[in-house]
């Protein structure tokens, strides 16, 4: 036979669209083709796939050689695909069977001797592969992620010739283990590392109960940095399906990550816009996208350029952002919790009239204006982080662990899917109408601090929804006086 049909995977953003190879061998000068939308890798293939067959003890065909890459208008980019064109010229020149790669599919970069080479995005290979009902054929250093996937068979090969021995029936490849049921990675920061700041730790655990964003403010030295870095030790646990949605994303990233762990992404303060939320020519996710279902933590906020800042305005209401490129438009999810840390003024110090901060008021509101009110009003939580005394630095009273808060916040987590399938902070302004409900008491202090306090509409509901979390901590049905109190004194620092 002279024509073979290989099936392959490309990558479209978080995607894995099918692409099937085709090969033809006739006559005429030998010559070797490759059509169908191929970028320069692609393109250059043809020479590693030649002396990968070539050293693989198989023969190389001397006719004319043409390879279709279908669908034709999806670009093809990077080296995955070197695998599946060699194995289509194989069967094509018929020194394979010809129906030996029905039901598979191949994934991998070849070296000049033959050997694979691991590729990245593999795991949202092995997901779209697992949808259709394709065995995955793929190097073995991308084993162990892809058999991340439960209830799906991936059998990992060293070689070119492996795979040939695999597809002759003359020596099987084994299908690799499946490591989804292994035990999860525990977090490296504890809560009781952090002493005194109640107030803040309060603010910590309704963030992690609700999914609520946060703004510490304080001098240098009073725990800021410590207390987010906490965060995702007491956040609710990933389920199965966002395990795999986490893995994906970092997976296409070519970054390493634990899997069952929720991110943490800490950019530094010099980061561009493109880096927080993604983009270059062939888009790829930025640090708001790897930090989805987990925390994004921005330290030193008005460092950070205000154009980069003002990026976040979109992803933080709408939890994805959209890349639109002349080629193409990918959008990536950005479901993520934001923890900003500042200073009060540019030495660091102006908290309750500390004699150290020589700032003037003129420096102290221009480096505050840094951030913008849109931005400000979008973040749920503002909490001053005081200096700690001495005796409470030097204290040995046991403080309360991640696990022991942890226990509460997946209690009103719970309560939260149990009512609404959804946590209080992805509530439309629609379904707060249906859920948080308030009595006489709480409505009479809302409508008098949103006069005093001018909170915009945006505001109004953040603050319903933190109230809904603190009745959700305290196990209460309903939203007390007491609630919406709390709920409005994390908003006080807003116009400070």
């Amino acid at each position: 036979m002279s024509f073979a049909k290989i099936y392959t995977r490309g990558l479209l953003g978080l995607n894995a669209p099918q692409i099937e190879v085709e090969v033809h061998v006739s006559q005429g000068l030998p010559s070797l083709t490759i059509v169908g939308l191929p970028e320069a890798a692609v393109r250059e293939s043809k020479d590693r796939v030649r002396s990968a067959i070539i050293n693989s003890g198989f023969q190389f065909p001397t006719k004319r050689l043409t390879i279709n890459l279908a669908p034709a208008d999806l670009p093809k980019d990077g080296s995955r695909l070197d695998l599946a064109i060699a194995l289509g010229i194989l069967i094509a020149s018929g020194q394979l069977p010809e129906n030996a790669a029905d039901g598979f599919e191949f994934i991998g970069e070849l070296a000049l001797d033959g050997y694979l080479r691991p590729v990245s995005g593999i795991l949202s290979i092995a997901i779209a592969c697992q949808h259709i009902g394709h065995h995955l054929i793929l190097p073995a250093l991308n084993a162990d992620e892809a058999a991340q996937l439960p209830e799906f068979q991936v059998f990992p090969a060293q070689h070119l010739k492996d795979v040939c021995e695999h597809l002759s029936r003359s020596a099987l490849i084994s299908s690799h283990p499946s490591t989804s049921s292994a035990n999860q990675h525990s977090y490296p920061f504890d809560l009781s590392d952090v002493k005194g700041q109640l107030r803040p730790r309060r603010a910590l655990e309704i963030a992690a109960a609700g999914g609520h964003s946060l703004l510490f403010r304080g001098p240098p030295g009073t725990g800021k940095t410590l207390l987010a870095s906490r965060l995702a030790s007491i956040l609710p646990p990933l389920d199965m399906q966002e395990n795999l949605q986490v893995a994906s994303i970092y997976s296409i990233a070519g970054a390493n990550h634990h899997f069952g762990q929720r991110p943490f992404r800490a950019p530094h303060h010099t980061a561009s816009a493109i880096a927080l939320v993604g983009g270059g020519s062939n888009p790829k996710p930025g640090e708001i996208t790897l930090a989805h279902l987990g925390v994004l933590f921005l330290d030193e906020l008005p460092e950070f350029d205000r154009k980069v800042l003002e990026v976040l305005r979109q992803p933080l209401e709408s939890k994805e952002i959209v890349i639109s490129r002349a080629s193409r438009q990918i959008t990536f999810p950005a479901n993520f919790q934001l923890i900003a840390a500042m200073n009060p003024c540019p030495c660091g110090y102006a908290f309750n009239q500390d004699s150290r901060c020589q700032c003037s008021a003129e420096s102290i509101k221009r480096y505050q204006n840094r951030i913008s009110g849109p931005l400000l009003d979008r973040i749920d939580l503002h909490i001053d982080v005081p200096p700690l005394a001495a005796h409470e630095l030097q204290s040995s009273q046991e403080v309360e662990s991640s696990s022991t808060v942890r226990h509460r916040v997946i209690q009103a987590y719970e309560l939260q899917i149990e009512r609404q399938q959804k946590s209080n902070m992805a509530l439309t302004p629609t379904q707060l109408e249906q859920q948080a409900v308030l009595d006489a008491t709480a409505q009479n202090i809302l409508q008098l601090a949103q006069q005093r306090m001018n909170l915009s509409a945006r505001a109004y509901h953040r603050v319903l929804r933190v109230a809904r979390t603190i009745a959700d901590l305290a196990q209460s049905e309903h939203i007390q006086a007491q609630h919406v109190s709390e709920a409005l004194s994390y908003r006080s620092q807003l116009n400070t």
